[in-house]
């Protein structure tokens, strides 16, 4: 499941892409700031997954701000940095705030996007009470993050953005 919807994303990253440039200088300006979550259950492994997609642009440049530096997210040990900044901006939680244990799977980044992929094993999304995501709200102002959380075939959509980090699921 997690390497279908990879491939789904790559497709429409790669169809953005070419809309992108095909499109007029003018309308190429970055003046927006999003970001994707899927959160679903995958009953092959018995485990909750988690697909984050944010603009490349965004990230490059919340690392650079923090740290002073140009990263590479190709390089294992910048993948490190975000990885831990990540980690401390989005969580889930049970239902008494427990944090369940996300683990890292990997990431991948190209010159549009950079996906993170995170599993809480042997869980299902059901499990799932309080989402947090700050992932770049506490950089950019108008940063967007949409969390999609599909438990039992239900799909609820929720907007986090600076002045709303944190959701209750039901």
């Amino acid at each position: 499941m997690i390497l279908q919807r990879f491939i789904a994303r790559c497709v429409g990253a790669a169809l953005l892409a070419g809309a992108c440039a095909l499109a007029p200088a003018p309308l190429l300006a970055h003046n927006f700031h999003a970001g994707i979550t899927d959160i679903s259950y995958n009953e092959r492994t018995g485990s909750t997954e988690v697909v984050h997609t944010y603009m490349a642009h965004d990230v490059e440049a919340l690392l650079a701000n923090l740290y002073q530096r140009q990263f590479d997210l190709s390089d294992p040990d910048d993948q490190a940095v975000f990885r831990k900044y990540v980690e401390k901006q989005f969580w889930l939680a049970d239902k008494d705030k427990r944090r369940l244990p996300l683990n890292w799977v990997g990431m991948t980044a190209d010159a549009q996007s950079v996906m993170i992929y995170q599993e809480v094993l042997r869980t299902p999304a059901a499990k799932v009470e309080f989402i947090h995501d700050e992932v770049l709200t506490d950089f950019l102002p108008d940063q967007l993050n949409t969390v999609n959380l599909t438990v039992a075939g239900s799909l609820r959509t929720f907007g986090f953005s600076g002045s709303h980090a944190e959701f209750p699921v039901h």
